[in-house]
């Protein structure tokens, strides 16, 4: 007798789209077993749950402990750029101890999963005391952002990061910076204690990052790379400044992005993070590795960074996904409704991103599937699908929303994306588990006190 649990979803979307009366066979594993639509209701005692469902949102790219200071970056001289708001980053990041994470993550996983992330990837560069030294346990901070995503029920890729230096032509860190930096063998060893903590988690896997090009020296990155296990993801922040693409030409002769992928050989395991300043070969030649682009569209806007190039992009068979980054903004919906509205700007047009048919598609249902497919790929799990073999990751939005009301199929995504000012996210399961229910998180309360304690006069 199988053990699988199984679900009727009144809707759902699925691979080949909107299908009525979905019945989901999902084994103890939390991976989904079977998928049928037209299925009769109470036919096997199945959970019925009302409202239409999607799968969840994989977050690509996310700096957990930034979430303590979103809004206290907002005052400055005329003029204050990304350098001067990453002086206030940096004092927030000495401050933050291993309790403190876990109590800043908690928070920033329940209000994730609560919107519609039911997948993160965390790019981690906090490892070691504010002076340099490393914990008694190498990979503590890690292990602590491990620990509070199992404890949350967030799906997790967690990415040490590897960071040595100031930027391009220095040789150190700044003092500010000196808990984020490690040799390749120190690195390396955060990695595998982080790998071997994972796999007591089914929602977890670990991947590797390497911060910038002005952070990690050719040679250092390239031995990085060596012996680095084929199948894991890899991430990278590139070509987010205009400044930082000068300086990447005065240094190496070539622009970051051009410049990875002619001599690293990026491919479809690499994820490069923002790519924001990037010329027209750019653009072609990393549609064409299969690459995905990380988008923090709301981050990008709150640092002046730019706007990517996605028409171009897109139209060249690029992928993307969509991450939270500063964490100023935790909702999938304002990402990608963000990352519509840039493309709108620029180009004067409606109905930009996505990737659907010209004139057939509907422009938020269309960047959710393309956010699904490049999030699963950039965080390396079977997820972003209501489909055999994927883990059962998915979210039911309420149809009596207000914003929802009377709408149908890809309606229902374009109205949440673009004209709900309240979210419609109500029930969220996570590798076959409900974390969220009617809008609740069983732990919300409890961690919310936390947070509230840890940040109790800081500023």
């Amino acid at each position: 007798m199988s053990d699988a649990r199984t679900f009727h979803l009144e809707s759902a979307l699925l691979p080949d789209g909107w299908r009525h009366s979905v019945r989901v066979e999902v084994a103890p594993s939390g991976d989904i077993e079977s998928v049928t639509p037209d299925a009769v209701a109470d036919a096997d005692g199945a959970e019925v749950v009302g409202g239409p469902a999607v799968p969840g949102m994989p977050n690509v790219h996310s700096h957990a402990f930034q979430r303590a200071m979103a809004g206290l970056a907002e005052a400055g001289a005329a003029g204050a750029d990304f350098w001067s708001w990453r002086e206030v980053m940096y004092r927030f990041a000495n401050r933050m101890g291993p309790e403190a994470l876990e109590a800043v993550a908690g928070q920033l996983f329940v209000e994730m999963l609560k919107a519609g992330y039911t997948a993160v990837g965390e790019f981690h560069y906090l490892h070691h005391q504010p002076d340099g030294s490393p914990h008694d346990e190498a990979a503590r901070l890690s292990l602590s952002v491990l620990a509070t995503a199992s404890r949350v029920g967030i799906g997790l890729t967690h990415l040490p990061v590897l960071y040595a230096r100031a930027g391009f032509g220095q040789t150190n860190a700044r003092t500010e910076q000196r808990r984020f930096v490690n040799s390749v063998e120190s690195w390396r060893a955060i990695i595998t204690a982080c790998g071997l903590a994972s796999r007591e988690m089914p929602n977890a896997r670990v991947g590797a990052a390497l911060h910038s090009l002005r952070a990690v020296p050719p040679d250092m990155l390239h031995q990085a790379l060596e012996g680095l296990d084929e199948s894991m993801p890899r991430h990278l922040h590139a070509a987010e400044q205009v400044a930082e693409v000068e300086e990447c030409l005065a240094a190496t002769g070539a622009r970051p992005v051009a410049w990875l992928l002619d001599e690293v050989g990026v491919d479809p395991r690499w994820c490069l993070v923002h790519a924001t300043h990037i010329d027209e070969a750019e653009v072609v030649a990393l549609a064409r590795s299969g690459a995905v682009v990380g988008l923090c569209p709301t981050t990008e806007a709150n640092l002046g960074d730019g706007v990517f190039p996605l028409d171009a992009f897109v139209a060249a068979g690029g992928r993307f996904g969509v991450g939270s980054d500063s964490n100023v903004t935790v909702t999938p919906s304002a990402e990608l409704c963000c990352l519509e509205y840039g493309q709108r700007l620029t180009t004067r047009r409606r109905v930009r991103a996505g990737g659907g048919e010209a004139g057939t598609r509907h422009a938020g249902a269309e960047l959710w599937k393309a956010g699904l497919a490049g999030g699963a790929q950039a965080l390396g799990r079977p997820i972003g699908a209501i489909a055999p073999g994927c883990r059962a990751d998915l979210i039911v939005l309420d149809a009596a929303h207000p914003s929802l009301t009377g709408r149908v199929g890809d309606e229902l995504i374009d109205s949440w994306l673009f004209a709900s000012h309240e979210s419609p996210v109500r029930h969220v399961m996570v590798g076959g588990e409900w974390v969220v229910r009617d809008g609740h998180h069983r732990l919300e309360a409890e961690i919310l006190e936390s947070y509230r304690e840890t940040l109790a006069g800081w500023r």
